[in-house]
């Protein structure tokens, strides 16, 4: 006997373990914002190019090849008349090698590096975007299923409304009709109940991108997430320098600029060049000879130099633009936040007195009508009336408390853009 329950116990639980196997994982908001960061592969590409300008900045440091020359020298064409050896020329090697000017160099390599922090700045500000996405999602998400919950268990009311008028009819103590209409309530309630398995599977899908995974990936979420509204400590157009990924980037612009000034002042240093010539004559009264020379550019010539200043000047009117443009940009954010944290707690105060108040005396009329509607007091009418009213003030709540989410979401996008 107990060797045929074990073996019953074995069969029962493999038989259970495909269940197991197929649950599909239950992933927190912050595990799905961590793999978007992680595993995105647009913000991967950013990450790629701040790299290449790191590889770029180094290559800026190197010198130009050497240039090698051979040919010959007051060499005579052929079928000229030569009066004497020195007269027929030499064979010639010339080697001449460019050098930078150092400071160039360094400055140049600076200003290619900072366009690094460029990118990866600009990739915290796409991130930051995603992340905006990935909430509204997973909110949307979030609301559906509650929508879901609350959809059943009215169907649930709905269905017992019409097994009463069945049972009443064959004694002509209910009408058709009120099962018809039963009927359309119910079928209407779960084409809600189907939409919202629409917006599910929708959320899910675009989360699946947005984490580089297959669409089609199957993952629930914690659906026990209370979104709760955390006000910022202080609107101070300083601090929120300090948070705000595009204000960060915008930083990083302008340093690079800077930097690009720096370069460009460095072009009134001069660069230097180094020649050599060997003759060997093809005769034999003329020795061996060579020629060896340094050379230095003049930046600060007016032609030439003419192309750096003005450079200089039209980089500086940008940063200038820039700095009011960032400040103006502070500003507004500062506004918009003051604005939009009135409008959360307003939505907050009118969602609170909807679910402590009104869903409840909501409640109580359905229960009492449906109490009266079973000791055959009240007709089918009535009830549905008060069943339609409930669900949709529940309907209503549950759009608020989205437009609640969206707006935190909203938030903490202005808030860290």
């Amino acid at each position: 006997m107990k060797y045929i329950i074990k073996h019953i116990y074995w069969l029962v639980l493999l038989a259970a373990s495909p269940a197991w196997a197929q649950q599909a994982p239950v992933l927190r908001l912050d595990t799905v914002l961590q793999r978007v960061d992680r595993n995105n592969v647009l913000l991967q590409s950013y990450q790629l190019k701040a790299e290449s300008y790191r590889y770029n900045a180094d290559a800026a440091t190197a010198w130009m090849a050497p240039m090698v020359g051979v040919g010959t020298f007051m060499t005579p064409y052929p079928g000229q008349k030569v009066m004497d050896d020195r007269d027929k020329g030499s064979l010639m090697l010339q080697l001449e090698q460019d050098i930078p000017n150092p400071a160039k160099l360094q400055a140049k390599k600076q200003y290619i590096a900072s366009q690094g922090n460029v990118e990866r700045a600009t990739r915290e500000v796409t991130l930051n975007e995603m992340r905006y996405q990935a909430k509204r999602l997973y909110y949307g998400w979030l609301v559906a299923k509650q929508r879901i919950a609350v959809l059943r268990e009215n169907e649930k009311i709905m269905l017992t409304m019409k097994k009463i008028e069945e049972v009443r009819f064959p004694y002509n103590q209910s009408q058709l009709s009120g099962v018809f209409r039963a009927d359309a309530k119910i079928e209407d309630n779960r084409n809600m109940i189907r939409m919202q398995e629409g917006t599910i599977a929708k959320s899910r899908s675009w989360l699946n991108s947005l984490m580089n995974a297959p669409g089609n990936e199957s993952f629930e979420i914690d659906t026990t997430l209370q979104p709760v509204f955390v006000q910022a400590e202080s609107y101070d157009t300083a601090v929120l320098s300090t948070v705000r990924g595009d204000v960060l980037k915008m930083n990083e612009s302008i340093r690079s600029m800077q930097l690009n000034i720096a370069s460009m002042q460095k072009e009134k240093k001069p660069d230097f060049r180094l020649r050599f010539d060997h003759m060997s004559p093809l005769g034999d009264m003329m020795p061996k000879s060579f020629s060896a020379m340094g050379m230095v550019s003049i930046p600060i010539a007016p032609w030439s130099s003419r192309m750096y200043k003005s450079g200089i000047k039209a980089m500086q009117y940008e940063i200038q633009a820039m700095e009011k443009e960032k400040s103006a940009m502070l500003q507004e954010t500062q506004g918009m936040l003051y604005g939009m944290q009135y409008e959360i707690q307003s939505m907050q105060q009118r969602i609170g007195a909807m679910e402590g108040k009104v869903i409840p005396a909501l409640k109580q009329t359905l229960d009492a009508n449906f109490l009266n509607y079973q000791e055959n007091k009240l007709t089918l009418s009535a009830v549905i009336d008060s069943w339609e009213a409930l669900t949709m003030m529940q309907s209503n709540v549950l759009d608020e408390k989205q437009k609640l989410y969206e707006m935190i979401v909203d938030y903490e996008k202005q808030l860290y853009r």
